[in-house]
């Protein structure tokens, strides 16, 4: 079986998609033909995305596994030889009721649609996904994001005095200013990882937070940024998945994030869960882990072991079996068309 991974082509610092398949493809690699394709360009512009449509139509394989973002180069594919991975669907903040119902319908349904499975990575993403699309559940499947290989366990002695909080993402949905609020008078270091805007900086100053941020990393950077840290901050207020959770059990730092949307799901009993609506809350969580020695440990603890249900030969063994039944649901339909003639 040779299975074709379609891939976007990757942009400065936004690797979380090629970092988790890279660790699934090698796993997989001892029993399936794997073949990494590239897209040509970056995912901007009508022609850009025409040919990356086309370009993915000449592509050969038994399987064809989209794995996340152009999920529009399904569009020429052959349907029952096509898995399409969703991790989130809602990855853009929508200014119009036509640019919502045009990202739904080109990005999401007609995609899913377009797919004879479709693989999402957490059960968050499944609800979303069900609302948006009638899809059969059989072709429906939650297989977790792998975390990196690159992200091991690193002991570091915690700094109750002045400590580094690590927020890895900036965008609208990760409460970043709600955050900033929750750190005012606490003595800390926060590492902002993301563009930070006008409102986050004018923020920054009148909490008066000592911070440093940090754009267009490279794995190795994000990872020293990990080890650096004594604690990780992650009080979105909605995920797909929330990759930093799991990055930061990994390396063995403690997390306080949110306890709605797919993080409660993800963290389990790996992270101080908080109301990311609660500026207060937020506080109580960050005081918590800082001065409960006991209850930190018992959070590093459980993020190891967390990790366990994270890894890339879980996810590849996953997938395996949905690659599996797509050739066996291709056979029976060959079959049955041979036995009519």
């Amino acid at each position: 079986m040779k299975v074709c991974f379609l891939q976007r082509k990757p942009r400065k610092g936004d690797f979380s998609i090629e970092l988790c398949f890279g660790a699934v493809i090698r796993a997989l690699t001892p029993y399936v033909e794997c073949e990494l394709a590239i897209s040509k360009y970056h995912s901007n512009g009508l022609f850009r995305r025409l040919y990356n449509i086309v370009e993915a139509a000449f592509r050969q394989g038994d399987i064809y596994h989209v794995t996340g973002d152009i999920h529009y180069v399904t569009y020429l594919l052959k349907k029952k030889r096509t898995l399409l991975t969703i991790h989130d669907c809602g990855l853009l903040e929508r200014r119009s009721r036509l640019r919502t119902f045009l990202y739904q319908f080109l990005w999401i349904y007609l995609p899913a649609k377009r797919s004879g499975v479709v693989s999402v990575v957490s059960q968050t993403t499944r609800d979303e996904l069900l609302r948006l699309v009638p899809l059969n559940p059989e072709k429906l499947k939650i297989i977790p994001s792998s975390v990196s290989v690159e992200f091991v366990a690193c002991p570091k002695a915690f700094d109750v005095d002045k400590p580094k909080i690590l927020q890895v993402g900036t965008r609208p949905n990760k409460n970043v200013l709600r955050l900033i609020r929750a750190l005012e008078g606490l003595p800390c270091q926060l590492m902002l990882v993301g563009e930070l805007d006008a409102e986050h900086r004018a923020e920054l100053e009148k909490c008066h937070i000592e911070y440093d941020s940090f754009r267009d990393l490279t794995l190795g950077e994000l990872v020293r940024l990990y080890e650096a840290s004594d604690l990780v901050t992650f009080v979105s207020l909605r995920e797909g998945f929330g990759m930093p959770i799991i990055e930061a059990n990994a390396v063995g730092r403690a997390v306080v994030t949110s306890n709605i949307s797919s993080m409660p799901e993800i963290a389990g009993d790996a992270a101080c869960l908080v109301d990311p609506f609660d500026v207060k809350a937020i506080r109580q969580g960050i005081d918590r882990v800082i001065h409960d020695h006991d209850y930190r440990a018992k959070l590093i603890e459980n993020g190891y072991m967390n990790c366990a249900r994270f890894q890339p030969e879980v996810a590849a063994k996953a997938y395996l079996e949905a690659y599996s039944y797509m050739v066996s649901q291709t056979q029976q339909v060959q079959n049955t068309t041979l036995a009519k003639l």
